[in-house]
This record gives structure tokens, sequence and C-alpha cells, in this order.
């Protein structure tokens, strides 16, 4: 077994790369472990036509170094995926983090020994590692999901996962493409393809609410005007409810006059921000009549641009209620279907029987294609977590604590796998937040519990399996109060066979979380046993 660590991190996204400077600046030696050839995590992975966040530059970033927000500069309004690899790239050198990475490298396994208090990790590289500490930086949309479709690997062109796009990039000049999936990477990327294709066909099987994002260059008094108040921004942000600088709701539109309700849906349809048609109201998400206010004005939207009115119902999401679902930001999405080289097959009428040779069976038809684009998402929150093993005490392996869904104690720690540390993991705001600002909370809170630990000549900490129990019941509760458990989502879990249903994200705000993680730790770690 090689040196020993205080801290194993698994993954180099912005997860893991801040957890490896927290961890330097409190005196923790560590190792990380990342599968990709460089740093950047989700946006190492996904470089697919026209991949870029959906949450504005400004915000989507670090706030742990005043002098670093000073001295990056963003071009775009929604950074695309080349930017915001280049920021994670500068964020590695600049607190020279890369020396502590070991890359081409994935983890295999963790095993935690009690009689020892370590985790001892095992690689594909061949390394086995102890250590004190074990941070799950692996991110919660890491982990792509497998089409679910007879015949994939029967079909000779090229077949390309959005999720794992070729480096060199792709050229569909004159092709004949197929893609199955509408969800965000299909959304963005759909445009682009277009462009390029002879002929595009969009399998559908849900249609999705998307809305213009309205990119455009950042101009230079926008962005001195970040920077000039950026400490009272951050702060805003960090007791939001979604981390965003973006206050908080307060009216009903079931209260409101349908005049100004239509008046601010289109302010918001206007405003090129994620769920901004309800920026202005907070019954959206919890009053089914309130909701299908948003979701009927969102599909006249559709109607508006679609010119075939068949092609226009069919884009037009009536089987969940609008925001359950995560919504999209787009550039001309619904536009792309009024080329005449783009035809949208609704998989609801007519599904996929299976994938030949050459293209895609239907119930009705056969379609042949050069190549075949899946945009089929991925086996969210939990699936990066599952994807090799971690045995924790008395041999109890996390996909057995799991089996019948996630289960932990505010997100962060699970009964059962002592000095182990889930960042942005289930249970927590994780997806429904400002990632970057979850992020920096989690992994925070978690460097700070090690320290305290260190401090008080503690070893070892776990979460209480009451405690935990009570943080489910009351996650549960929350979610059970709006409509997102109606939607047969990846919130959900629903959209991997077999998996057990639960709703894997905290509702209760990003700034109430805070308040009650901090509250923990104050109360000497309440709900976890320390020894």
């Amino acid at each position: 077994m090689s040196q020993p660590f205080d801290a194993i991190v698994v993954g180099a996204g912005f997860s893991g790369l801040y957890s490896l400077y927290r961890l330097g600046q409190l005196g923790f030696s560590a190792r990380c472990f990342e599968a990709a050839s460089g740093v950047g995590g989700t946006w190492w992975w996904n470089r697919y036509p026209g991949a870029r966040c959906d949450v504005e530059s400004l915000e989507y970033s670090y706030s742990f170094d005043p002098q670093l927000e000073q001295d990056w500069e963003w071009s775009e309004r929604y950074a695309t995926q080349p930017e915001i690899l280049r920021y994670a790239e500068h964020v590695a050198d600049r607190y020279d983090l890369g020396d502590d990475i070991q890359f081409d490298t994935r983890v295999t396994s963790a095993r935690w020994d009690d009689d020892a208090g370590r985790w001892t990790v095992e690689t594909d590289a061949g390394d086995r590692v102890s250590a004190q500490f074990l941070i799950l930086a692996v991110g919660v949309l890491s982990k792509p999901k497998t089409p679910e479709i007879p015949g994939v690997d029967t079909f000779v062109g090229r077949r390309i996962f959005t999720s794992q796009w070729p480096h060199e990039g792709v050229d569909f000049t004159g092709r004949r493409v197929g893609v199955i999936g509408t969800g965000s990477s299909a959304i963005q990327s759909i445009p682009l393809i277009a462009e390029q294709a002879a002929q595009l066909t969009v399998f559908q099987r849900t249609a999705n609410f998307s809305q213009p994002a309205l990119n455009a260059p950042l101009d230079a008094a926008a962005i001195a005007d970040w920077k000039t108040d950026a400490a009272a921004r951050r702060q805003t942000q960090r007791m939001s409810f979604t981390g965003w600088t973006r206050p908080m709701p307060e009216a009903l539109i079931t209260q409101t006059d349908p005049d100004e309700v239509r008046a601010s849906l289109e302010a918001g349809w206007r405003g090129g921000q994620l769920g901004g048609v309800m920026r202005d109201f907070i019954d959206g998400l919890v009053d089914p009549a309130a909701n299908e206010v948003v979701a009927e004005f969102h599909r006249e939207k559709i109607r508006d641009i679609v010119d075939d009115p068949t092609v226009a119902e069919d884009l037009s999401p009536r089987t969940f209620p609008y925001g359950t679902k995560r919504p999209c930001l787009d550039s001309s999405y619904y536009e792309t279907f009024n080329r005449p080289n783009v035809e949208l097959v609704n998989l609801r009428r007519t599904p996929i029987t299976e994938i030949t040779e050459h293209g895609v069976t239907t119930s009705d038809a056969t379609y042949e294609f050069d190549d075949l684009v899946f945009a089929t998402g991925f086996d969210a929150q939990t699936g990066a977590l599952l994807a090799f093993p971690i045995t924790g005490r008395d041999g109890r392996t996390l996909a057995d604590a799991w089996s019948g869904g996630p289960e932990s104690y505010l997100g962060i720690a699970v009964a059962g796998f002592p000095n182990a540390f889930t960042i942005t993991g289930p249970l927590s705001p994780s997806v429904l937040s400002n990632m970057l600002v979850s992020i920096e909370q989690h992994v925070e809170w978690t460097t700070d519990c090690m320290a305290w630990l260190r401090d008080h000549d503690h070893t070892v900490i776990e979460a209480d399996a009451e405690a935990q129990s009570g943080w489910v019941q009351h996650s549960d509760e929350v979610a059970s109060l709006t409509l997102y458990p109606q939607a047969d989502s990846w919130y959900m879990g629903a959209n991997v066979a077999g998996k057990p249903r639960r709703f894997m994200t905290y509702l209760g705000g990003v700034g109430t979380y805070r308040t009650i993680c901090d509250d923990v730790a104050a109360n000497g770690y309440r709900g976890f046993a320390v020894r």
C-alpha cells in the first residue's frame, strides 16, 4: 500500500477542485483520482455542440477568493463548455492543485476498516491507498444512462453520445442524422446539428419546456457592476432559495389580476433566465391551477413559433407540471422545427421498436441514418456514487444501503459509512440550486468538520441512523408539498429502469439548508456519532 493520506477525493470537477484547495489550506494531505485526462468534471466530458451553462456566468463561478473573481473575465452571459473548462483549468493552475490529482484513473472500490478508522481505496491503475476521510466529489450528472432500446449495438454508422462527445468534434455536413432524446443536451445541440445535416430526425418521447436564453456577450459595464458589488451579491446567493441573486417571489398567480400575470410571464419569457416565466410568483410549483397558467402560456409560445400545428402540439408538454422536470434554455430550439430538413417523431404515438444496422424502426416506419446521436441523459444524483462498490461498516455496501432509495443525513453523510462525505449528495439542494454555491457550502462544511475533529482529538464521525431517518422524512415531507413528485423525472430516478423512486433533492432552499447545517456544526455536530 502506498503512503497514507488524510483524505482521498474522488473526482476533479468543481467539487473536487475546491475540496483540494480547502484541504490544502487546512493542512490536510490529499490525493484526488479522476477518470478523465483533465479537470472540469462534467465540463470535461460534455462537449456536444451548443453545450453551455444555464446559470449566468457571473453567478456560476467560485466566490471563495475575491481576487479570483476580480481577475477572471467571462465573455458571455451564459458561458460555453470550452470557456467553463478553461476556467476550471485556470483554477487548478492558479492554486497548484494538479500535483495532487491522478488523471486517467478510475476508483474501483472503497472499503472502510473500522479497527483502523480508515478507508482503503483501489483504482484501475493498481493503486491501493489509505486515507482517514473519503470525499466523494463525483458529480450529480456524471454517470451516463445507457439507452434501453433493443439493437443499440447493431448500428453500423457513427454512434455518438452527448455525454461522451468526441473531443475532436463531429462534422455532420451532408449526413442523415437521428437524435434520440429531447432533454437539455438535445435542446442545446439540435439547432446546431440541423444547420449542418442534410436531414435531421428527432425522436421525442417526452416534450420539454424550454425558453430562449437570449445569450449575448457580456458588456464591460455589467462585469464592472458585478465586481464592484461582488461581496454583497455573493452573500445574497448564499442565503437565497436557489443560490441565485434573483429575489424570492412573493405574489400568487391565483390572486393576481390575469392581465398582470400575463405581463409578468411575458417579461419573464423575454428575460432569458432559467424558469424565468415564474420569477414573480411563488405558487407555480405548489398549486396545480397556478402551474397550468404558466404551462399553457408556454405552450402558446410554442404554437406561436412552430409553423406546423401538429408539430407544435407534439412539442407542447402535457404529461407533467411545468418546472417539475428541469426547464431548459435554448437558442432557436423550437424554430429549428420549421426547417425543411428537420422532422419530429413523437414516440408516444409511434414508439421505437428497435435500432437496426442502418437506422431506427418505429411501430409504423423505418428511418435510415449515417449517424445516431443519443441524448439519453444520466443516472442522476446516485449513479456516480454507485458506480463502484463503497463498503462501509460491517461489510455493508452503499448499494445495499440504498436498495430502497437514497438515504442520507443532510445530503452529506450516510449512516454506516464513517468519515465519508458526499458533496452535493442526494437529499441536499444540489441540482435545484446554483451548483457552485451549493458546492462551496458542502466543501466548506465538510472540511471544517474534518478540522474540528482534528482539533478535538477525534478520529471518526458517522451519521446517526435516527438523525438520518428524521432528515429523510423531513426532505420527503417538503417535497410532498410541491408538484415535483408528480413528474416521472430524473429528479425522481424515473428515467432509469428499476431505480427506486424518491425525490432526491432537498427543497427547503439553499439559505435555509445552510442555516440548518451551520446549526448542526455549532451544536457539536448534532446527529452524528463521534469517537
